[in-house]
């Protein structure tokens, strides 16, 4: 086998396995296909993947979101309503996921029980790319629940993409948009409760309640991941 650096192998063996999962989904046998096509040895390509076709598509999926991050940062976004972004972020990923086939094959994998996990995070890890290029800097409650959010919307969206046959995917934009007007309108009804002299006492009840929560501190302590968001209340 040729002797390539673990980035570059990385890369190769991903590119190739894009070949094989339209047939063989995201399964072992795409991933020794992929890795002989590369031509990295199977020791290295074991060190990068070590579960195989699981991490091969946690992989694809993570250089998907890097791919909507960078499309992101060229982006002129100043223009842009606030919801008129999210919708913006949202299309960029869906298209950075290219090949349908390759997304369908990924959800009937993350479907299944044993990897159902780890598609939870890489779902969360998403909306985490999307939060972080629009310029988030919530470090409060507001951090998970923004991503909480986002993750159902996304997840919806996907689903919602993989069945769309209109022109440009014009059907998913459009339900994106719905979506998005829906989650507007639960963020304009909390500021009317904390506005309403009836209601405000509640809100700001609430608001104590979990206001000692903080965001991860860093990109790596994701939940699912180690993070502890109790850990401040700890001596």
């Amino acid at each position: 086998m040729t002797t390539i650096p673990p980035d570059s192998a990385r890369d190769a063996i991903l590119r190739a396995a894009l070949d094989h999962v339209p047939f063989e989904g995201w399964s072992d046998a795409t991933f020794r296909a992929a890795v002989a096509d590369a031509g990295v040895a199977p020791a290295l390509a074991r060190a990068l993947f070590p579960r195989g076709a699981v991490d091969l598509a946690l992989g694809w999926h993570r250089q998907g979101d890097a791919a909507m991050a960078l499309r992101l940062a060229t982006a002129d976004l100043a223009g842009m309503r606030y919801r008129d972004r999210v919708a913006f972020a949202i299309r960029a990923r869906l298209e950075a996921a290219g090949d349908k086939e390759s997304v369908r094959r990924a959800t009937t994998l993350f479907a299944l029980p044993m990897h159902a996990a780890d598609g939870t995070r890489a779902l969360w890890g998403t909306a985490d790319a999307i939060w972080r290029a629009l310029g988030d800097t919530s470090t409060d409650v507001n951090w998970y629940t923004k991503r909480a959010t986002l993750s159902a919307v996304y997840g919806a969206a996907v689903l919602f993409w993989l069945g769309d046959d209109s022109p440009g995917d014009q059907a998913t934009h459009d339900f994106v948009g719905r979506r998005i007007d829906d989650v507007m309108q639960i963020e304009k009804l909390k500021g009317q409760l904390r506005e309403n002299p009836v209601t405000r006492p509640l809100a700001a009840a609430t608001d104590r309640l979990f206001g000692w929560i903080r965001a991860p501190r860093d990109t790596g302590d994701l939940p699912g991941q180690g993070a502890d968001p109790f850990a401040d209340r700890r001596g």
